[in-house]
């Protein structure tokens, strides 16, 4: 069993781009895999998702948090969220998105990365906060035990594909940043 008394939850920065992307395809793979074509998962790089987050750390109003696991020196998950993109106005903050080594995955360690978003969310004046998560992801209860409620669906592209996703919804964001444990 893995010593998570050495975890640190914490605001990204540019050295952790790379473990970050890392963390991104890894989890891609190992959760996706049978819902997005095996084609696309295996062409993500690490390269191509360390510039797309880059980028992304640039983008005004835009946060990363990650949890690193202080023993081996690395980033074992993240979460980034920003200003709502494509939804109604009363959508203020979204959360971009949500990944964590499985191995990790039941320590508590997905609602940190949550609660800490939810409260830079709040501390920088927003008032909700909401995510897309794909209709086939199997992890989508943990958004539920968190509180999140299911406001809306679409679609979204990956790759030559259109999958359905879920929207969910918190309206309470001192509620969910100070939110008990909801692993996943």
């Amino acid at each position: 069993m893995k010593n998570f008394r050495r975890i640190e939850i914490r605001p990204a920065v540019p050295d952790d781009l790379m473990t970050i992307a890392s963390v991104l395809v890894r989890t891609w793979r190992a959760t996706f895999r049978g819902i997005i074509s095996d084609a696309f998962l295996d062409a993500m790089t690490v390269e191509d998702q360390a510039m797309r987050h880059a980028q992304r750390m640039r983008l005004p109003g835009s946060f990363i948090m990650v949890a690193a696991d202080m023993t081996d020196d690395r980033v074992i998950g993240f979460a980034n969220c920003g200003k709502a993109r494509g939804m109604p106005p009363a959508f203020d903050r979204e959360l971009y998105e949500l990944y964590l080594l499985p191995e990790f995955h039941g320590a508590g360690l997905g609602s940190a990365l949550v609660r800490s978003v939810a409260g830079h969310c709040r501390d920088t004046g927003g008032s909700s906060l909401f995510a897309w998560v794909l209709k086939g992801n199997p992890n989508r209860v943990f958004y539920e035990r968190l509180g999140a409620r299911a406001v809306g669906e679409g679609r979204v592209s990956v790759g030559r594909e259109s999958l359905d996703q879920v929207a969910y919804r918190w309206d309470d964001l001192a509620a969910l940043s100070d939110f008990g444990d909801a692993s996943i």
